[in-house]
């Protein structure tokens, strides 16, 4: 048997053990937007159901809040749909800087920073506190890959 076909044996009884244990995630079609109740396909071609979801971060309901939309929409048509990557490689835009000033008011601090994602976050919190630049780009890489 080559390599790749023991990989890919290795992999397939893998998945197999986590299906027979209950360990799978399988997708959920989401058709409403998202909020305390949603409407939810599952499996793929059962009834849709409205259930309470309880696995979203929008706690506060604001990712379908009229003015969040609104507002949403302003900045769509004022800026387009973002930077196309992150601020390192495209730059960073007045209205970054204006809302990190306005948060960094808010909380007292000299200073913010916004991250996209909580990667991002993590990549720069512990890549700042636990390296210098001395340190080995592949213990480098290692916190950017590890978040």
């Amino acid at each position: 048997m080559a390599f790749s076909e023991k990989i890919k044996s290795f992999f397939l009884n893998q998945f197999i053990e986590i299906q027979k244990n209950g360990l799978s995630k399988d997708e959920r079609y989401i058709h409403s937007p998202q909020a305390a109740d949603i409407k939810v396909e599952f499996p793929p071609g059962a009834k849709i159901e409205e259930v309470i979801n309880f696995c979203a971060n929008n706690y506060l309901g604001l990712s379908s809040h009229p003015e969040i939309i609104k507002s949403a929409k302003k900045g769509l048509d004022e800026r387009g749909y973002g930077m196309s990557s992150v601020r390192f490689i495209c730059g960073t835009q007045d209205v970054h800087k204006e809302l990190e000033k306005k948060i960094s008011e808010f909380l007292g601090a000299d200073d913010t920073i916004l991250y996209s994602s909580c990667f991002d976050a993590n990549g720069g919190l512990f890549e700042t506190l636990l390296t210098d630049e001395c340190s080995n780009s592949f213990i480098k890489m290692f916190f950017f890959v590890t978040g």
